[in-house]
């Protein structure tokens, strides 16, 4: 795998940011329950990584990012939201092999090829435009080194319509381990415009944090033909981080991974 110099984190004001970070920075760890998914998830990774630096497309507070680089290295992590990289600076120290991007997935491009480049955490969903998740995963394509890995994870289209059970909106609560804790969810499937709307409630002993976000609903199929115009080939495609299959209306989530064919001729 070719290495360069990892890019300096300067502010980029030119960059499109969404608001999500200014929303969710501040509790944003606490969404996801303290149940090891993200070491799973950190370690499929990395038995997935072929060697050389990582890139992650939509960093947020390093929650992936940092226990990946505890197993494989350096990981070079980009995101539009200077309030979720100020909370990975926050959580990383000199041990921590994370180097936070202000960038934009959809044009981030700093000359480097990457043996592992991932996009993770439903944030290809968050690109509205199927034109720009193209945009994000042809350039995701483009950073990869010969016989580099691509991998996606968003949430699941299938998964979301079994929650709903026939209605536009609907409720559920998810209770976490700690007594008065959970995560209280009111969504709105927007099917005319491929939309999913949700208000997130997070319900702690000192108050209650409330975030709402809209996320396209982004099949399988739509991350398939992304990455295989850009040239990918795909070779898995699961349901969960421990490598279950993918269940079209069970699985939460699709996770597909792709390598891109050492010797591949760059596509303009």
């Amino acid at each position: 795998m070719s290495t360069a110099t990892a890019p300096s984190d300067t502010a980029a004001p030119e960059i499109a940011d969404i608001g999500y970070g200014r929303v969710f920075a501040g509790f944003y760890d606490r969404l996801f329950p303290e149940d090891g998914a993200a070491a799973r998830t950190a370690a499929a990774l990395a038995s997935w990584h072929p060697g050389g630096p990582a890139l992650e497309l939509g960093v947020g507070t390093g929650r992936i990012a940092v226990p990946l680089a505890r197993l494989t290295g350096e990981v070079v992590g980009v995101d539009s939201s200077p309030e979720m990289l100020e909370q990975l600076r926050s959580a990383t120290g000199p041990q921590d092999a994370v180097t936070p991007v202000h960038g934009d997935i959809r044009t981030h491009d700093d000359g480097t090829r990457y043996g592992l480049v991932y996009c993770v955490c439903g944030t290809l969903s968050l690109v509205l435009d199927p034109a720009d998740q193209r945009a994000a995963i042809t350039r995701a394509a483009r950073s990869l080194a010969p016989g580099g890995t691509l991998v996606v994870e968003t949430h699941n289209p299938g998964f979301v319509r079994t929650l709903h059970e026939g209605l536009s909106r609907t409720s559920f609560f998810v209770p976490y381990p700690e007594p008065g804790t959970g995560l209280q969810t009111y969504s709105t499937l927007l099917l005319e415009q491929n939309l999913w709307h949700t208000s997130h409630l997070l319900h702690e002993p000192g108050g209650t944090r409330i975030g709402s976000e809209i996320t396209r609903l982004t099949t399988p199929e739509d991350v398939d033909a992304y990455a295989t115009g850009a040239g990918l080939e795909r070779t898995g495609l699961y349901g969960d981080w421990s490598g279950g299959p993918f269940v079209p209306e069970r699985s939460p989530v699709h996770i597909s991974r792709f390598t891109h064919a050492a010797g591949r001729t760059e596509q303009p």
